[in-house]
């Protein structure tokens, strides 16, 4: 990934995107989380879990394999209503993880925000991205509830 890509994404999405991310992106443009960082705790129940969110995947910037990418953001926003300006990161129409740019502008740094659309909820989860992915965990943390098949902290 090239600063050309990342400048054209940054203009078509009109955000600054995280230094942290931009960081991630070059390592690995998009994909599977590892097992280690694919779960984010909650201290309030979502529609997933009574304790946290998963990231199973991250989008990555640009067409990967009929993926996703953040350049979709706009697009699934608008098509989940969504409020704006967000960056999607990783969801699946009904929860979705965002950049959310609502109180820092365009070019401040994001909140990162939990989007139940299903619930009509939303959750902040971090203040900023480097704290979202600071807090990640692995879901193998998680002692699994046979009940409903959610997960609950060990």
């Amino acid at each position: 990934m090239t600063d050309a890509v990342v400048q054209d994404a940054e203009l078509q999405l009109g955000v600054r995107l995280p230094a942290l991310l931009l960081e991630i992106l070059r390592v690995q443009n998009g994909g599977l989380v590892a097992e280690l960082w694919n779960v984010f705790p909650t201290d309030v129940p979502t529609s997933w879990s009574e304790n946290h969110i998963p990231l199973d995947d991250m989008m990555g910037i640009g067409c990967h394999d009929g993926q996703p990418s953040l350049l979709d953001s706009p697009y699934l926003v608008e098509e989940w209503g969504l409020p704006s300006p967000l960056v999607l990161l990783s969801g699946d129409g009904r929860c979705w993880i965002a950049l959310d740019y609502r109180v820092c502008g365009e070019r401040g740094e994001p909140s990162v925000t939990w989007f139940d659309v299903d619930g009509d909820t939303e959750i902040p989860l971090a203040a900023d991205f480097q704290m979202f992915i600071e807090g990640l965990t692995a879901a193998a943390s998680f002692d699994l509830d046979d009940a409903d098949g959610r997960r609950s902290v060990s």
